[in-house]
């Protein structure tokens, strides 16, 4: 029986598709780069951070990469993958958006960044906080002086609130005192794809025009944010108070290149939203706007973005 085209393409038995979707990425990455300028040694070698990572399990679906505080070696094996396209991760749970022990939250975080000296160095943490929920300044308090974390990275439309809430600004104050940097996830899922009993819609960034007026010295980035705040005005006025933005849900051939296009003195930082999103989705973004970029730009959203938002505090 002459066999069909289409069957030669079919899994076999023993088909992994964690390895081959890990190794298709490579291949177009790599495809990518033959046909993009070559990059110089120091481009090829200069380190990312990584400011979009999360632990934990999501709550709508199993992802490949997922890890456990209860599997130590899930997170390990997470802290080597991450390591192999950045030199730190910022990280914050999953679990905060379903959640509300915030505290009990945070403690796992903590056990699994601590899972072995590797996931030590590679993750550096952001703790799960809701103004909304009483006593929050407890918890904003243990993650600033007992866990030591780097920020926080909020959720409002999971935690249902909007960002012209009065509590939300007594929580910018209070962080902007503690010196932490504020991260606002502005989505986690295409309203498509969500579970119908929790869908929620995407965060409006607007109200942060007349916030951050009040807190100059505050250090803020927006997270999953470049497919539905399309306003680049918006992005400009927002960059001009020192909104940082991420570039894990950037689309389209060249989009690094064609966002700087559009709004010259955007703050992007390198985000892969991983595991949600493999994280050579990630790099093969930098990689296909290398031809496009100079080398500045490039070191910008590669990390030079991401440690001014570290050292300015």
């Amino acid at each position: 029986m002459k066999r069909s085209p289409f069957q030669a393409l079919s899994p076999s038995p023993g088909f992994d598709r964690r390895s081959f979707l890990k190794s298709s990425a490579a291949t177009l990455a790599a495809g990518a780069l033959s046909l993009s300028r070559s990059l110089s040694v120091e481009e090829a070698k200069a380190p990312v951070i990584d400011t979009n990572v999360y632990l934990g399990q999501y709550p709508f679906r199993h992802l490949p990469l997922e890890t456990s505080h209860e599997n130590p070696e899930s997170v390990v094996s997470f802290a080597d993958a991450m390591s192999q396209h950045s030199m730190a991760s910022w990280a914050s749970s999953f679990e905060a958006l379903l959640q509300r022990d915030y505290d009990g939250i945070n403690e796992r975080l903590v056990i699994m960044a601590t899972a072995d000296k590797s996931a030590a160095r590679q993750f550096q943490l952001f703790g799960a906080v809701n103004p909304k929920v009483s006593g929050w300044q407890e918890t904003l308090r243990r993650i600033h002086q007992v866990h030591r974390m780097r920020g926080i990275r909020l959720h409002p439309n999971f935690h249902g609130y909007t960002l012209d809430d009065p509590d939300f600004a007594a929580l910018l104050d209070a962080a902007a005192q503690k010196d932490l940097i504020v991260q606002i996830a502005i989505r986690m899922e295409d309203i498509r794809t969500q579970h119908p009993a929790a869908t929620v819609p995407d965060v409006d960034p607007t109200p942060l025009l007349d916030q951050l007026t009040k807190l100059p010295g505050l250090r803020l980035q927006l997270l999953n944010g470049m497919r539905s705040i399309a306003d680049t005005i918006l992005m400009a006025r927002l960059s001009d108070l020192g909104v940082h933005f991420d570039i894990a849900m950037l689309e389209g051939m060249s989009g690094l290149a064609r966002l700087m296009e559009r709004v010259p003195e955007i703050k992007l930082c390198y985000g892969s939203y991983a595991p949600f999103f493999y994280p050579e989705a990630a790099a093969l973004k930098l990689v296909e706007s290398a031809p496009e970029l100079d080398s500045r730009r490039l070191a910008a959203v590669s990390s030079h973005h991401a440690e001014n938002l570290l050292m300015r505090g």
